[in-house]
């Protein structure tokens, strides 16, 4: 069975199908890693942002790999190498979108989250999983909050991981990916007409996985 859960930056996904991933025993499927792992090899490889033709080649010669480590959580493995923690820096943050706006990289990323998920009871968070990834999904959720708390929520995210960054310089980015996110040409930002949509904003992470795992038990999930 697989569980798409798309929303804007700093709703929560990512922490929320993590949580229910494991509460379901299943696996965890972290696209937006996928494309951070890209977005550093592009920059480390001093390829130009707006070079869209190389950066589908280096692409297609990209090797992205998902480990589910014992406790649920996942490395991520580029080339070979684990990038967990690199691809989580600022600067990752602020060209992934950039990236991930590319029509040939989308449907290469597309056949490879295919690929993980034809095998796997996932859960998988996205910007597009239950609009182009997994249409079929069986279940569909869109995770959105008001944006002062995807600001703060992402504000506080970056700072327990040690990143110095203003709550400024986080409102910027989200305003920013927001818009590339909803208005890019292939796989944007948008509710699936048969997903369900979860207001997040007063509510915590335990209430949102409570509330999806409740939908996922609805008539035998």
């Amino acid at each position: 069975m697989i569980v798409a859960i798309d929303g804007p930056a700093g709703a929560g996904k990512s922490t929320v199908a993590k949580l229910t991933a494991q509460k379901l025993g299943f696996l965890y499927i972290d696209t937006g890693a996928m494309y951070r792992a890209l977005t550093l090899k592009i920059l480390q490889n001093k390829i130009n942002i707006r070079g869209e033709d190389k950066i589908i080649a280096t692409a297609r010669k990209t090797g992205i790999r998902l480990e589910k480590k014992p406790d649920g959580s996942l490395k991520v493995f580029l080339d070979g190498i684990d990038v967990t923690r690199e691809i989580r820096q600022p600067i990752i943050t602020q060209f992934v979108s950039d990236i991930a706006r590319i029509g040939g990289v989308r449907q290469l990323m597309v056949k490879l989250q295919r690929e993980l998920g034809k095998n796997n009871d996932a859960v998988i968070d996205g910007r597009d999983i239950g609009t182009v990834v997994f249409v079929d999904a069986k279940k569909k959720f869109f995770l959105d909050a008001d944006f002062s708390t995807r600001v703060n929520r992402r504000y506080k995210e970056l700072r327990e991981s040690g990143q110095e960054i203003s709550h400024e310089e986080v409102a910027s980015d989200l305003k920013n990916r927001d818009m590339i996110d909803s208005t890019r040409e292939v796989g944007p930002l948008k509710k699936a007409e048969d997903a369900i949509y979860l207001d997040t904003t007063n509510m915590s992470i335990e209430e949102v996985v409570y509330k999806i795992l409740s939908h996922l038990s609805e008539k035998n999930g």
